[in-house]
């Protein structure tokens, strides 16, 4: 049996980056806290309809195993279980008649839902 978590990282590089929208956006939001330190922390785990989701949360503190990823002075932290389903990916930001949302564009994804907040490996 295969291990859903034991993914191949070998082709994707253990880091994150951030689009200049999803920048921009965090920059706004940030400012509209009045807390230069806080930091948006993205998680994977299990659940959603395709088998894992994202999370995303302000934090003001990255612990002892956190990776953090800047971009002009913006700050994404995530843990190193997550980053083994992230290692690769870009966080950007989307605003279309949709709605506005965070989105990850995900290299380690297989398949994925309508909502975009749940994929499989």
């Amino acid at each position: 049996m295969s291990d859903p978590f034991a993914l191949d990282t070998l082709d994707a590089p253990r880091e994150m980056t951030l689009s200049d929208a999803a920048v921009k956006r965090l920059s706004k939001l940030i400012e509209a806290e009045k807390n230069p330190g806080l930091m948006l922390r993205v998680t994977v785990s299990g659940g959603g309809c395709s088998g894992f989701q994202y999370g995303f949360d302000f934090v003001t503190r990255a612990g002892e195993d956190d990776l953090i990823f800047e971009k002009d002075g913006v700050k994404v932290v995530t843990d190193t279980v997550s980053m083994d389903l992230l290692a690769g990916s870009e966080l950007d930001f989307v605003d279309d008649l949709v709605g506005a949302y965070f989105k990850v564009n995900n290299p380690n994804a297989t398949s994925s839902c309508g909502c975009g907040t749940s994929f499989s490996v």
